[in-house]
């Protein structure tokens, strides 16, 4: 356990930092729940019924500054889909280092029950991930693979 204190005081010596905006003082800072945990949770800047079957774009009040050569990924919260049936509809939704507006939510209802989201409620997660652009380049021909044109299920269940 002491080695792992150790590590996580190294770790955030060297964090890498996000900055972040609210738009109004009552808004909820992201946070990391464990010290294990990949992602940070977003929660509601506002009340919202989420009608069964629908999708609503719910704001966080929130405004962040991603670093460059990073991205900032929105992801569902495991708990809202295994128990009620709700998810992220962009999954994972990106969100570039040169965005600068409020960051909001695509949730969708899987389910059959209308779902109350209330303000502060925690609806998503996000992971802040290193991105490597590359050179596109147009060519003529691709080399063959063992795969090959296989596609949708072709390795399997």
């Amino acid at each position: 356990m002491r080695m792992q204190c150790e590590y996580f005081k190294l770790v955030s010596k060297n964090m890498l930092k996000l900055k972040v905006k609210r738009i109004r003082k009552d808004i909820i800072l992201p946070e990391y729940k464990t010290e294990g945990a990949s992602g940070f949770d977003l929660s509601s800047s506002i009340d919202s019924l989420l009608k069964a079957g629908k999708f609503a774009v719910i704001p966080t009040g929130l405004i962040i500054e991603v670093p460059p050569g990073y991205e900032a990924q929105v992801r569902p919260r495991s708990g809202l889909a295994a128990n009620n049936g709700i998810g992220v509809l962009n999954t994972p939704g990106t969100i570039d280092s040169d965005y600068r507006g409020e960051i909001k939510i695509v949730l969708f209802n899987f389910s059959d029950k209308d779902f109350h989201i209330r303000k502060g409620d925690r609806i998503a997660q996000m992971v802040i991930s290193k991105i490597e652009r590359v050179k596109i380049i147009e060519v003529e021909n691709i080399s063959g693979s063992e795969r090959g044109t296989q596609g949708f299920g072709s390795t399997g269940i």
